[in-house]
């Protein structure tokens, strides 16, 4: 079960747990470099386990390639021991390992997978990635991570609750990437993400925007994002004199790239739970 450590709560999708059940887990935060170090639910260190939700969990960094693959070396031997620990009845006598890969959409899932089969097998992508919810649209067929022990993945589509808990959840889950932007609203997630950093009193959006204070209104942050970045579109107006082309600030391109940036980890460490 994979989830994105700056959204420990909001990014697990209960139905899926109260499907694993009784079933041996792994619960595995990633983007733990987007989280905030100050209230990580463990060590940021990759090599804690604790348990959660019935079951071990890890930590590892998202950008830094090499806090994936220290990540990826925890997971082989984990799995192995809490599988050999748990009765495998009919399959009591099978060497090998299925591991369903499990969670809401755009948290990484393929990634961990392509990680391990580069870090064991010593081979490329089996499976595709992309920066956005819905890249794997079906459950796909086993990919072999690792021969000693006998390992195979299986990379799922992410999954969302049919009804989330509230509006807040769901704000939070298309901050990150689960909800695709254009469902929401840029404009609107812009607004939530400004609110949330000023509450969280992240402020780092004010130096990388040189604003001159903290703003409470979206306007001139996206404003200065705008200009900053060069987003501009040329709007036909008329005139007594006929049509005039002027140019204008884009802010809904602007709220994109606000988007961007804290999905990048540019505006701060931000945990939204």
């Amino acid at each position: 079960l994979l989830s994105g450590a700056h959204i420990p709560l909001s990014g697990r999708n209960p139905m899926l747990q109260e499907a694993l059940g009784i079933r041996p887990h792994v619960l595995v935060l990633n983007k733990m470099d987007l989280a905030d170090p100050c209230r990580q639910p463990v060590s940021t260190g990759a090599g804690r386990a604790g348990w959660l939700a019935g079951g071990p969990r890890v930590t590892a960094g998202r950008a830094a390639v090499r806090a994936l693959l220290r990540l990826s070396l925890q997971i082989v031997p984990l799995v192995a021991k809490l599988v050999g620990e748990s009765p495998r009845y009919h399959r009591a006598e099978s060497t090998e390992y299925s591991i369903l890969v499990i969670g809401v959409p755009n948290v990484g899932k393929s990634s961990l997978i392509n990680s391990l089969r580069r870090l064991h097998l010593k081979k490329g992508k089996a499976t595709a990635v992309g920066g956005e919810p819905g890249i794997t649209k079906a459950v796909l067929t086993r990919i072999q991570v690792c021969e000693k022990p006998l390992m195979y993945l299986v990379d799922t589509p992410g999954v969302l609750p049919p009804k989330l808990g509230d509006v807040e959840t769901g704000m939070k889950l298309a901050l990150c990437g689960a909800i695709r932007d254009h469902l929401v609203g840029e404009d609107i997630m812009a607004d939530y993400l400004l609110y949330t950093l000023n509450k969280r009193q992240q402020f780092g959006y004010v130096q990388r925007y040189g604003l001159a204070q903290a703003c409470n209104d979206i306007e001139p942050v996206l404003r200065r994002v705008a200009l900053a970045q060069g987003r501009t579109q040329k709007v036909k107006v008329l005139t007594g004199t006929g049509n005039v082309n002027v140019t204008m600030l884009n802010y809904p391109a602007a709220a994109y790239e606000f988007l961007r940036d804290f999905r990048a980890g540019r505006l701060g460490r931000v945990t939204l739970d």
